[in-house]
């Protein structure tokens, strides 16, 4: 089973349970899943119980390490239709989705584990929400299949976090704790890493794990390199893609202002995310025109009998987006090829669809692109 790359490059995706409830987060030993599609086996050399994704981090636990195996504590979110309830002793739920339901790290938050129907699984009586459950697993992992990562520290208080994030964007240099740049290796000395005496953590804030690729778009063209330990903030998340931001500095000679009233460098995957936040909001995408459509009974987003453009996009995103056309904008479609590039500039009308979750946009303007 293969994992996607961004779980490679991001952390943050599986927690462990420290041998005590209360033991703080500083205290738990830590590891990295290496291996791709490693398994969580019930006994240490005994039944293999689901895949994990490589990148995760997990904490020592759930019994004492025998030569190449190490005791651990799986601990995630599912969704709360997929699960219920077993009689199996020391056991609260089972997956009952076949053949199998994702864990995440936080309700839609990352993939961390692909759980097979049947697994069993201990509810945290923490957070649950009506549609998430918060659940935790004790098992064994193969020494070969992780490697040993720094203590994690605490994050920081939200007051404070939000007044180094506000001072890191009104002046030049960094606040504690966000040293690392764009392909920078190391960091500058004297700086802290923040409060490391307690405080849950903050899933917004990650770092790279490694000297990591970023990418403009899931599976799009590479954009960079981040450094490793590169401090990151986590904007949104997709499948098994997450979007960060990173804090830099550039000259103004360089840079150009978007239209006023139009976003730009918005994707899919973040409408598809957050589908609600982008309603009437006004993009300007580059799409692959594919063909001219009419909405019927199956495309309920659009008007029934609509004229709408099929493309892929934005670029170099390969998803499907459906753009309504008005009729005083028709007789441009004529000129039209299929595969030609084109520019839109259009509203948001549905962050994604009911049933595939496409976005959906109301035409506002169009250009033909090289």
């Amino acid at each position: 089973m293969q994992f996607s790359r961004a779980l490679r490059a991001l952390p943050a995706v599986l927690w462990l349970a420290p041998s005590a409830p209360d033991a703080p987060l500083a205290a738990q030993v830590r590891y990295r899943i290496t291996t791709d599609g490693a398994w969580f086996f019930q006994e240490a050399g005994g039944k293999r119980l689901a895949r994990l994704a490589r990148g995760a981090l997990v904490s020592a636990g759930g019994g004492d390490a025998q030569g190449d195996w190490l005791g651990v504590t799986l601990e995630g979110w599912i969704f709360a239709t997929s699960v219920g309830p077993t009689p199996r002793a020391g056991f609260d739920l089972a997956v009952i989705r076949a053949p199998e339901e994702n864990l995440r790290s936080s309700p839609a938050g990352a993939l961390v584990a692909k759980l097979p129907q049947g697994f069993l699984l201990t509810k945290v009586n923490a957070g649950d929400t009506d549609r998430w459950v918060h659940v935790t697993r004790t098992g064994w992992v193969q020494r070969g299949d992780v490697e040993a990562v720094a203590q994690v520290a605490g994050s920081r208080a939200a007051g404070t976090a939000d007044s180094d994030t506000a001072q890191a964007r009104l002046t030049p240099g960094r606040s504690p704790g966000d040293e690392g740049t764009l392909d920078t290796p190391g960091r500058r000395p004297g700086v802290s890493r923040g409060d490391t005496s307690g405080g849950a953590p903050d899933p917004s804030r990650v770092e790279s794990a490694r000297r990591t690729v970023l990418y403009r778009a899931p599976e799009g063209p590479p954009t960079g390199t981040l450094a490793p330990a590169a401090p990151l903030r986590v904007l949104g998340r997709s499948g098994d893609w997450t979007r960060v931001e990173i804090d830099g500095w550039v000259k103004n000679g360089d840079l150009q202002a978007a239209p006023a009233g139009v976003l730009v460098g918005v994707t899919a995957a973040e409408l598809r995310t957050d589908p609600q936040r982008y309603v009437g909001q006004v993009l300007r995408w580059t799409l692959q025109f594919i063909a001219v459509q009419k909405a019927d009974e199956l495309r309920p987003d659009i008007p029934n009998g609509a004229t709408y453009l099929l493309a892929r996009g934005p670029l170099p995103e390969r998803g499907f987006v459906y753009v309504v056309v008005p009729e005083a904008k028709r007789l441009q479609l004529d000129a039209l090829t299929p595969l030609a590039t084109v520019q839109v500039t259009a509203r948001v009308r549905a962050g994604r669809t009911r049933f595939l979750g496409n976005p959906v946009l109301d035409l506002m303007s169009l250009e033909t692109l090289p």
